[in-house]
């Protein structure tokens, strides 16, 4: 019995070891620079779901959609444009167990640079965990709906037809919305946090929701 633990004590700190080595090894190989360009494509709305990723959408200048993105054979980027022509974007992850034990890949392999044409989407919903959502200079004919789950939500001039919707956790919402205070109805939920707005106000024919949890919120009208 007494070899038994210890070769079980011996088996558990050679896999200590090697957990150890491999969280200190690199997680950067074969990560490769990919570009999608919507090229005339008629596209109603993007969709982008994605896990530990900092995305950074601003205005095209060509009335056309790019996205610019890293991806590698464990962390791959699923682009399709569905039947109501939807752009959706979602990374896929296919790693084995102890890939997770490895450091995150370098800062710049974990950002999505979107560009998008101004007033020609009818929406654009983004959800990502761990890292900051950025808009500037937006507007769309419908929604734009942001999610974050452990970073923050910033946007900046950004235009809306009906609906701005935020979420963050663990992280602050901050940002402006081009209109007045009288176009938009608010609703707001904070905790652990600090609001400039009004849990409840009504009229306006838009509508702005922010829900924070342990984060701020701070939204002007310009």
């Amino acid at each position: 019995m007494k070899k038994f633990f210890i070769a079980l004590f011996v088996v558990v700190i050679v896999s200590l070891g090697i957990i150890l080595i491999v969280a200190r090894s690199s997680s950067n190989d074969n990560f490769v620079q990919k570009s999608y360009s919507s090229s005339g494509k008629e596209i109603s709305s993007i969709k982008v779901d994605v896990e530990d990723r900092e995305v950074v959408v601003s205005e095209s200048a060509d009335d056309q959609i790019h996205i610019d993105y890293y991806e590698s054979e464990k962390e791959q980027c699923n682009l399709m444009v569905n039947e109501n022509n939807e752009l959706i974007f979602k990374l896929i992850y296919n790693k084995d167990w102890i890939d997770y034990f490895r450091a995150k890949p370098s800062e710049n392999y974990r950002k999505i640079v979107i560009l998008v044409p101004s007033n020609l989407l009818n929406s654009i919903e983004i959800t990502t965990t761990n890292e900051t959502i950025k808009l500037n200079n937006i507007s769309v004919v419908e929604s734009i709906i942001l999610n974050s789950n452990g970073g923050n939500v910033e946007f900046g001039s950004v235009s809306v037809g009906k609906q701005i919707n935020l979420t963050a956790k663990n992280g602050n919402i901050t940002g402006s919305v081009v209109g007045s205070w009288d176009d938009y109805s608010i609703s707001c939920t904070i905790k652990k946090g600090e609001c400039n707005l009004p849990t409840n106000k009504e009229g306006g024919t838009k509508s702005l929701i922010a829900n924070c949890n342990n984060g701020d919120i701070n939204i002007n009208f310009i």
